[in-house]
């Protein structure tokens, strides 16, 4: 059963009586009344990180994905709160000194502060993180409307390299390798464009499970549709060396997912003003494409203007 199947039969009138869960459509509980916004994320051990052999990158990794929930809704996280299970193999007092330490250096770099917990005992090692933040208003996933722009921040793919590399799928010499899996465990959060996407974004949400995926669940709600070009969704120096030197597309590398970049729709009128906050805050903003009507089908256009497909469209929430 897919993920939003499960939530629309089982949970869905749960909520029903509270407009501050969106319907559960959205990545965030946001109470207006109160300017709380909340996200809840859990990370298992074989699904969202290959193995605690470095637990101070896993931890990084854990919270700025939980962090990106808010970010891109144009919210300062300001608590978070962190659980897990595990073991005596997993939480020595070598590895729990080596989270302590790394989860000080977040707190630092994004000014948050660790607000409660729980441990328990367990053979599956997994974390949940609950992060908190305020604001009167958020930009919500799925307000896009016809004609609008679309934009993504930072570079696509280079996390999904650092996990081949992780897996010993990709060999490629130690000063590549080092940037790649630095991407995959310490992705880059555009923490500083928080306070201005509310001002143009009409929609928006952060790239965990791979840009086709998530650009679904922007627009299926109302069932828009869009166009993207390939040839200008944003990738790094480094990966473009490395689709050359291994011989891979483009296209089967862009859409994997654990970017954590914000992916935001905007109406065109404000295409300076973006350009302006790209350049004063030195974020990379990649205009990619267009939200169109129903009349179009969802299409992907390459640099010849030939429609092209992409068979794995990020990770996909399935049960069963």
């Amino acid at each position: 059963m897919h993920e939003f199947e499960l939530i629309k039969k089982y949970f869905s009138k749960l909520s029903s009586r509270s407009k501050s869960s969106l319907n559960l459509k959205d990545d965030v509980f946001f109470d207006k009344n109160n300017n709380l916004v909340v996200s809840v994320d859990t990370y298992v051990q074989g699904n969202h990180f290959l193995n605690f052999k470095n637990p101070e990158l896993v931890i990084k990794k854990i919270i700025r994905s939980s962090l990106s929930d808010l970010i891109c809704k144009g919210v300062k996280p300001k608590y978070y709160f962190l659980s897990g299970s595990g073991n005596n193999k997993a939480f020595t007092k070598k590895n729990m000194a080596r989270i302590s330490k790394s989860l000080k250096e977040e707190q630092n770099k994004y000014n948050i502060i660790l607000g409660g917990g729980d441990t328990v005992y367990s053979n599956k090692l997994s974390f949940t993180v609950v992060s908190i933040g305020f604001t009167k208003r958020i930009v919500y996933r799925n307000k896009s409307k016809i004609d609008d722009d679309i934009y993504v921040t930072g570079n696509l793919g280079d996390s999904f390299i650092g996990l081949m590399i992780l897996k010993n799928k990709i060999k490629i010499s130690r000063k590549l390798s080092n940037y790649f899996i630095n991407q995959y465990y310490k992705p880059e959060i555009k923490y500083f464009l928080t306070e201005q996407i509310s001002k143009f974004a009409t929609s928006s949400i952060d790239l965990s499970d791979g840009l086709i995926s998530d650009l679904n669940k922007l627009t299926t709600q109302q069932k828009n549709s869009y166009r993207l070009y390939l040839d200008k969704i944003p990738i790094s120096k480094n990966l473009y060396s490395i689709l050359n030197l291994k011989n891979l597309l483009k296209k089967n590398v862009i859409s994997k997912g654990d970017d954590y970049q914000i992916l935001f729709t905007a109406n065109s009128i404000n295409r300076k003003r973006i350009k302006k906050i790209s350049s004063s805050k030195n974020i990379k903003i990649t205009r990619i494409g267009k939200i169109l009507n129903t009349r179009h089908k969802s299409s992907i256009i390459d640099k010849n203007g030939r429609q092209i497909k992409i068979n794995s469209k990020g990770y996909i929430h399935t049960f069963g």
